[in-house]
């Protein structure tokens, strides 16, 4: 029985950023949005519910993480991923973004260096140049429409940097790292020392003919790897700001615990551990007919940009609902492209350049919506060009 993500859901009078904040984003309040990162699909009923029955108690207090919440995580990291981990290794979080800044205080010193890969998602550049430490950028490399990772250039970059950013699906290029990649940033990482935050919380959200495989599990000696995840994006709960890190290593977790307490930062917060709970254990069969309903929307589009709009070619993805457009061929520059998508095509996209200079010309496109706005959104810039 399908699920129903064709339907349209309503949020306008939500309080949602993708709605709500078109007129402050885009200076206009009647585009199409299909910018930031979450998706226009209900979530699982059985998160739902967990939600209204915990609403249903009427004191909603200080929480502690229930010994089921750390079982519902090893269990799904091992269902889905094959990666068997421990209790002692988990680290609720308030979010990956605050783990990513939390990493960077707890394992760099300001004016040390930090790697990102470009173009990539932009709190990466955030995370290091508001704590006072330096970027050394190794940026994609863009051949025939693939992305891959410059490694020479890495391992020249690891010899002054203590930590790499990793976005592993990559945001916004959609690339799914094979095991090749992943084992050679491995050898890099340990012949320099270098510490790897590995965002993983795409992982979950891979199209056919893929596999995502997690980082820590490759090596047996994961000291300097933190892996990020959480069912935030995978069953479209991100504003309920609860995810995890993962870390092996007793030194590091002690490390990175220390910077989250010195802020007094919980994330205890007794909804999002029900929701949490609730997406891993119950949510599986919506997120098989999610993958499917996605796959089939990028199909959708490739054919159209294909056969009616050459001029926008795009990335072929391997993961994540984010479509990496390349849009070169219109002739325009970034502001140009810009104002044509929202005041003539009247649809809301995140521009390239917000990922690096390697985003100049392009835009992402969020397909998490129901197919029929998809394609109304590409017949708009059809319109119109």
């Amino acid at each position: 029985m399908s699920i129903g993500f064709d339907r349209d859901i309503s949020r306008d009078g939500t309080h949602s950023v993708k709605y709500d904040a078109r007129q402050d984003i885009f200076g206009k309040a009647d585009v199409i949005p299909a910018w930031v990162a979450d998706m226009d699909f209900a979530t699982p009923p059985a998160v739902t519910k967990a939600l209204i029955e915990r609403a249903n108690h009427p004191i909603y207090g200080y929480t502690i993480y229930p010994d089921s919440l750390y079982e519902s995580i090893i269990d799904w990291l091992k269902r889905r991923h094959h990666w068997e981990i421990q209790r002692d290794w988990i680290v609720m979080c308030p979010g990956v973004v605050p783990s990513l800044n939390a990493a960077v205080m707890a394992f760099t010193q300001p004016g040390e260096f930090i790697i990102i890969q470009p173009p990539v998602y932009f709190p990466f550049f955030s995370a290091a140049t508001q704590t006072g430490r330096k970027l050394i950028e190794n940026p994609l490399q863009l051949e025939n429409g693939h992305y891959s990772i410059d490694f020479d250039h890495l391992e020249q970059c690891a010899k002054e940097a203590h930590l790499l950013l990793l976005c592993s699906p990559h945001n916004p290029v959609g690339r799914v790292w094979n095991i090749q990649e992943l084992e050679r940033l491995l050898q890099i990482s340990e012949k320099h020392e270098l510490m790897i935050f590995s965002d993983e919380i795409h992982a979950d959200l891979i199209y056919p003919g893929n596999q995502h495989r997690t980082l820590a599990p490759l090596t047996d000696n994961p000291a300097n790897l933190l892996t990020a995840i959480t069912p935030s994006k995978t069953f479209n709960i991100p504003g309920l700001n609860l995810s995890t890190l993962i870390i092996p290593d007793l030194e590091t977790r002690k490390k990175i615990t220390q910077v989250f307490d010195s802020m007094h930062v919980s994330a205890s917060n007794p909804f999002s551990i029900a929701a949490f709970e609730a997406a891993y254990r119950e949510g599986e069969p919506w997120l098989e007919e999610l993958l499917v309903y996605l796959s089939d929307t990028r199909d959708c589009v490739q054919t159209y940009l294909t056969e009616h709009l050459p001029q926008i070619k795009i990335i072929p993805s391997e993961g994540t609902y984010l479509l990496w457009l390349d849009c070169r061929g219109l002739n325009m520059n970034d502001a140009e492209l810009k104002r044509f998508f929202v005041h003539e095509a009247g649809v809301g996209l995140s521009p390239g350049a917000l990922f690096g200079k390697e985003g100049s010309g392009f835009m992402r496109l969020n397909i998490g919506a129901p197919r029929h706005t998809i394609m109304t959104i590409l017949k708009n810039i059809r319109r119109v060009l």
